[in-house]
C-alpha cells in the first residue's frame, strides 16, 4: 500500500456503531459490482478464502470478482453485523442472483474480517452455500446498486 493511499475509516478497534458502518460500507461497495472499487477496501497483499478458493492481493481479488459477476447476474447483497472485537468483524450475509439460464439462487454465508490500523481489510474468510430458489421467492427487489435504507435487512426478512 503506498503512503499516498488515504486511510479507510472507521478504524479499529471497532465499537458497535463503527463495526456496523464498516459492514454497510462493504455491502454498498459489493452492490456496485465494480471489482476495482471493491478491491480498494483491501490491502494490496490481502489474503482471502472464498468458498474453496484462496486468493492473495488486489489483482487476484479483481480477477475473482470479474469472474463472479459474469456468472452471478443481477446480484443483490445484504450484509449484517454478527460480532466484533478489536480489529475483527464477523458478518452474515445473503445475496440473490441468477445464472445465464435464468435459474435463481440465494447464497448464504458468513465472513470473518481482519483489518489493519489504516482501516483496510487484510484478511477475509468466507463460507458460502447456494440455495436454488424460484423467481417468485426472491426477497431482494430493489434496483441494481445500493440497497435502499428502508429495505429490510436479513433479520427483518427472517433470513
Amino acid at each position: 500500500m503506498s503512503t499516498a493511499e488515504p486511510p479507510r475509516p472507521p478504524f479499529p478497534p471497532f465499537d458497535g456503531a463503527s463495526a456496523a458502518q464498516k459492514v454497510r460500507m462493504a455491502e454498498d461497495a459489493w452492490n456496485t459490482r465494480n471489482p476495482e472499487r471493491v478491491s480498494l477496501a483491501y490491502t494490496p497483499d490481502s489474503v482471502w478464502r472464498n468458498r474453496s478458493e484462496f486468493l492473495s492481493g488486489r489483482e487476484s481479488i479483481v480477477q475473482f470478482l470479474r469472474r463472479k459477476w459474469q456468472k452471478e447476474l443481477d446480484y443483490r447483497l445484504v450484509k449484517e453485523l454478527w460480532a466484533f472485537h478489536g480489529n475483527r468483524i464477523a458478518v452474515r450475509f445473503a445475496y440473490e442472483w441468477h445464472d445465464d439460464s435464468g435459474n435463481w439462487f440465494r447464497s448464504y454465508g458468513n465472513e470473518n474480517w481482519e483489518f489493519n490500523e489504516q482501516g483496510f481489510m487484510h484478511r477475509r474468510i468466507a463460507s458460502i452455500n447456494d440455495l436454488p430458489i424460484q423467481a417468485g421467492d426472491r426477497k431482494f427487489h430493489w434496483p441494481l446498486g445500493r440497497r435502499p435504507d428502508e429495505h429490510p435487512g436479513l433479520s427483518e426478512l427472517g433470513l
